[in-house]
């Protein structure tokens, strides 16, 4: 009986304890289906962003993930115009579900924010600036003026007039990263170059010393029909592929705001941000979060 005790003891000694719950650390997420749902795109260490979750991530890996960021009723900063603009509580997350292991279902609360469809923003437990944001449609004179800037890149890429003429965009939006009251303008554009396949291009455009706009950042590119997984060009005229709007947020320690954005594919998301650094804007940092198999 005294061995027996002892070595229950012992035993009970060498068991390891739990693992306390991890702390949150500093989050970003996106804000996708009408405020429905929340993605991760990184955490914020030493004013760089890291990936963050993974749904390709092992069942024990997006468990910590969600008990630590996806307690039900968790609130999170709504960030829409780059500023607080409200609250986006966590509903529910099951890190087994197929599809969207690391996705949470919320819902928001904005007395500003109207989030729809391509209207999507941020939300993060970082500090943001609680001034009023910055986000609303061009007006007509920036619009036109922003489309003569977007012809232009088409033609520059050997898009023909006759097919430059008629543009179609998923959002054009203005902004304004540095309080400046100047607008910046990110548009997600594109045209249809043939039943098979279709131009985009996407950009940031800001004004120059002249008063006029030019393109800070553009990136153009073609998609042809056996290049979608689905097999259906007409994917794309409904966001597939296309680098869209999420926000902006200052995360690198400057006094510039970052400008992120959101891909959308058949297995997954990728999430792109942009950085003004001296006088031009850069890719900052690339993610991708698998969702599964198409």
């Amino acid at each position: 009986m005294i061995f027996l005790l002892s070595s229950m003891t012992i035993f009970a000694q060498k068991r390891k304890r739990p693992a306390p719950p991890q702390k949150p650390k500093t989050i970003v997420f996106a804000v996708l289906n009408d405020g429905k749902t929340l993605e991760p795109i990184g955490l914020i260490d030493k004013g760089a962003l890291v990936e963050a979750s993974n749904g390709s991530d092992d069942g024990a890996k997006l468990k910590i993930f969600s008990t630590t960021y996806y307690k039900p009723n968790t609130a999170y900063k709504l960030v829409f115009g780059g500023a607080d603009a409200g609250t986006v509580t966590v509903k529910k997350n099951d890190p087994t579900a197929e599809c969207s292991t690391n996705l949470a279902e919320a819902s928001f609360v904005s007395p500003k924010a109207r989030l729809k469809g391509m209207v999507m923003g941020l939300a993060t437990n970082a500090a943001v600036k609680k001034a009023e944001g910055v986000r609303r449609l061009p007006t007509p004179a920036e619009r036109s003026e922003i489309e003569t800037l977007v012809r232009t890149e088409f033609f520059k890429n050997k898009i023909g007039d006759n097919i430059a003429r008629n543009l179609k965009y998923h959002n054009l939006t203005a902004l304004d990263v540095d309080s400046d009251k100047k607008a910046e303008m990110v548009g997600s554009f594109w045209v249809e170059t043939s039943p098979t396949e279709r131009a985009l291009l996407f950009f940031i455009a800001e004004k120059g010393a002249n008063g006029k706009y030019k393109m800070g950042y553009s990136e153009f590119r073609t998609i042809k029909q056996d290049e979608v997984m689905s097999g259906e060009i007409k994917s794309l005229d409904e966001g597939i592929y296309h680098e869209l709007l999420l926000d902006t947020m200052e995360y690198d320690g400057d006094t510039t705001d970052e400008i992120f954005t959101y891909i959308q594919s058949f297995e997954g998301a990728s999430f792109n941000t942009y950085s003004r650094r001296d006088g031009k804007w850069v890719k900052a940092f690339e993610g991708s979060n698998y969702h599964c198999g198409y």
